[in-house]
């Protein structure tokens, strides 16, 4: 079952609209995460073709594209995220994909791999897993690794990463449907993934655990205390700026209030 998300004053409209996502009438938002040249756009395209629009993220001069595509009867609003190698905030492009997952809640992240490249890929969707339990990984590019005679098991990787893994050729759209199955299944929560995440030894595990509560006292509701605990030992000091400051806090906050208004809201031209 479905749960509309074009309400002027629901908690997902609010998350949206603050973080430069056009917001409509869908019911389900996914992200698309990933390296650059994995054909991440050209998936974005075949899924949303004419129904789609591009801007600059809120504050900064990263092109933002978001589009509309319906499956199954349940319409999707999807979020186009820079093409990063990681999300460590070392650019902007990073801050802002990893801000969106973070803080935009997507109701599923489709990560976009290089079939021939899937080893350097895997960087990424190890910190995507971090921060979110609804993950898709589309292992596109599958006809390139099979013209450089790479083998690549899907099913294998699904089961090590604990979420589903698709073959997919996005350029020619082979397997796309599938792809867009498990997407289904992942947002309504009928796919219940088990993402891997590697345990840190007894000594950073228990400093996590006690950072945990700390953060969650300095900021209320934040989505993932144990991921920033985690960008915290690993010395990431814009987040510790954005915990010191109040600045986390604050944008918790924000995205919490049910009252809040935004003007930058750009209609999504055919996906109502």
């Amino acid at each position: 079952m479905s749960t509309e998300h074009a309400c002027e004053t629901c908690p997902m409209h609010t998350e949206m609209a603050q973080l430069g996502a056009a917001v409509g009438g869908f019911d389900r938002v996914v992200a698309l995460a990933g390296n650059p040249n994995t054909g991440k756009s050209t998936l974005f395209n075949a899924l949303t073709g004419l129904r789609q629009h591009t801007g600059n993220w809120p504050g900064k001069t990263v092109t933002r594209a978001e589009g509309g595509f319906q499956f199954g009867g349940v319409r999707y609003k999807l979020v186009d995220l820079p093409g990063t190698y990681s999300l460590l905030s070392a650019s902007d492009d990073e801050e802002v994909a990893r801000n969106f997952l973070l803080f935009g809640r997507p109701d599923c992240t489709v990560v976009v791999v290089d079939a021939s490249a899937l080893e350097r890929n895997l960087y990424l969707v190890l910190q995507v897993l971090e921060i979110t339990d609804r993950v898709v990984v589309a292992v596109n590019l599958m006809d390139e690794a099979k013209r450089r005679g790479i083998d690549v098991d899907t099913r294998s990787l699904a089961r090590d990463l604990g979420v589903p893994a698709v073959p997919i050729v996005a350029r020619t759209s082979e397997n796309v449907m599938v792809l867009l199955g498990e997407v289904a299944a992942v947002s309504a929560g009928e796919t219940v993934t088990r993402p891997l995440r590697p345990k840190g030894t007894p000594e950073f595990e228990r400093a996590v655990s006690r950072l945990v509560p700390l953060i969650e006292t300095a900021a209320p509701g934040v989505p993932n205390a144990r991921w920033i605990a985690i960008r915290l030992l690993d010395g990431d000091a814009s987040v510790e700026e954005a915990l010191a400051s109040g600045r986390l806090a604050e944008l918790v906050a924000r995205q919490q209030a049910p009252d809040a208004r935004f003007s930058r809201k750009i209609a999504l031209q055919g996906a109502q």
